[in-house]
């Protein structure tokens, strides 16, 4: 079996529990954040996160060894590795399995640009989510933060990945601008890929419409040649009787 059929049969057969484990870090993460649990639950929220992290290095090593092209596969697949290295991109995994369920038996056209809208619409929506516990996270512990609470960090990542950015909350630490950073660059890929999908569909509507309407045009010169026919051959009938 070559490399790249171990690839894709490794990737088939670990979609779903790594999709599990991420759901699973998920929730760790947010009892971790919005909780701020002590003594042996926090201990036992720490094993999880570790745990996950673990088996998503797990999962990123052997899909790099497995790939035919290693170097190629780790350029491509950069996402992946921030994913491992920073702790809160690991639930993005959840992206992929909302497009299997959502998408799941579509026709090909329709499945192309609805999965693109899934992804867009399930990344911002989990994306706003998981910025919003790791800014709480990181500004809650300085003294002139003006994000501590989870209703102002969402707050804040809402108008920051919308680009609307009020200014009425904002991150003071290092930790917390880098998470911003990260953000805006999410926010402005997801919302462009749904504007640019929306924009296709409406001239792919405005196509079809055209195409209708030209389909139409040629079937009415079609009937009317048809009638100019009809006459001409009643008219030389006629003309035939006279005489």
């Amino acid at each position: 079996m070559t490399s790249p059929a171990r690839l894709d049969r490794w990737e088939h057969r670990a979609e779903w529990p790594l999709a599990a484990i991420a759901l699973v870090f998920l929730a760790a993460y947010s009892l971790e954040v919005l909780a701020a649990p002590s003594g042996r639950t926090a201990l036992a929220i720490g094993l999880v996160t570790r745990v996950c992290w673990a088996v998503f290095v797990i999962d990123y090593l052997a899909r790099i060894w497995l790939a035919d092209d290693r170097w190629r596969w780790f350029w491509r697949h950069l996402m992946d590795l921030l994913i491992v290295v920073l702790p809160v991109l690991r639930p993005l995994r959840l992206v992929r399995l909302v497009i299997l369920v959502t998408v799941l038996q579509k026709a090909v056209g329709n499945a192309i640009r609805g999965r693109v809208v899934v992804y867009a619409v399930a990344g911002a929506v989990l994306l706003v989510y998981v910025a919003s516990l790791a800014v709480l996270q990181a500004e809650r512990v300085d003294p002139h933060a003006s994000i501590t609470s989870f209703g102002q960090a969402l707050w804040w990542s809402i108008t920051t990945i919308t680009t609307v950015g009020y200014g009425d909350e904002y991150p003071v630490t290092t930790t917390g601008r880098v998470i911003a950073g990260l953000l805006m660059i999410g926010g402005i890929g997801l919302l462009g890929t749904i504007t640019a999908t929306i924009a296709s569909w409406i001239v792919q509507r405005v196509a079809e419409e055209d195409t209708a309407s030209q389909a139409a045009t040629v079937a009415h010169i079609a009937e009317l040649r048809d009638e100019i026919r009809a006459l001409r051959a009643q008219l030389q009938v006629h003309d035939e009787v006279r005489t």
